[in-house]
């Protein structure tokens, strides 16, 4: 599998101490890897560096590729316009434009993109509120048209940064299986997710963080069965 996104010997400091330290990470494309992990165990610091941005003023090291390119180098912006996207947190929408206006206004810098259409084909609830602001939308809504915003834009890999905190079970699902669609359909994704057990339904690969580090990594399906994954974040027993 050609890899689109390539990380080697990434680091992240702040101050004398090492926030994150990951030898090695590689995206395939149309792969969807879900990166799981207690708070504080340096999800969102691995991709904000991807994007080369943080809070603060870390020292970040270390080599990022993107379809064999190398962006290391590259601020945010620059990384963004040659297809590297990052959803965070229920960001990404104007609040005091319409959803339409919203996907209207997010355009591609010349990739194949997604069309207006094909976003209300994938997210049928945008179409159905496509003329309310972005500051009415709920919680979910937002992280639809997030998401929906940055298809517009060309992603080659997309960055999700924990799209189900605060939804209704029935969301995070549906949300889920919409970037499970995606990913078939030919995109890379990595899935920053702290509800491990509604990612591991979707992923095809999942990379197990604890305070910075690797500490385990799999597909899916082995990692369901490991003991770190099954005890801490699925509520099993090892038998």
């Amino acid at each position: 599998m050609a890899a689109v996104l390539d990380v080697a010997d990434l680091k992240v400091a702040y101050g004398g101490n090492l926030a994150l330290d990951i030898p090695a990470l590689s995206l395939g494309q149309g792969e969807l890897i879900g990166v799981v992990g207690a708070n504080g165990a340096g999800k969102s610091t691995l991709v904000n560096a991807l994007l080369g941005w943080s809070r603060g003023n870390p020292r970040v090291s270390g080599r990022v590729r993107l379809d064999g390119a190398d962006i290391s180098d590259l601020p945010t912006h620059r990384r963004v316009q040659a297809g590297l996207m990052l959803v965070p947190e229920g960001k990404l929408v104007f609040g005091q434009l319409t959803v339409e206006e919203n996907l209207q206004t997010a355009v591609s810098s010349g990739r194949a993109s997604y069309s207006v259409d094909d976003i209300y084909n994938l997210f049928p609830r945008l179409a159905e509120r496509k003329t309310h602001l972005g500051a009415q939308l709920s919680g979910g809504e937002r992280q639809m048209l997030g998401i929906a915003r940055a298809l517009r834009l060309g992603p080659r890999a997309l960055l999700l940064d924990e799209p189900s905190i605060g939804l209704a079970p029935r969301l995070v699902s549906m949300v889920l299986q919409t970037v499970r669609q995606l990913v078939d359909s030919g995109l890379s994704v990595l899935l920053v997710e702290q509800n491990v057990r509604a990612a591991i339904e979707v992923v095809d690969r999942v990379i197990l963080l604890e305070r910075g580090h690797i500490l385990a990594e799999g597909t899916a399906a082995a990692m369901r069965d490991d003991p770190r994954i099954a005890e801490a974040y699925l509520g099993a027993h090892a038998g």
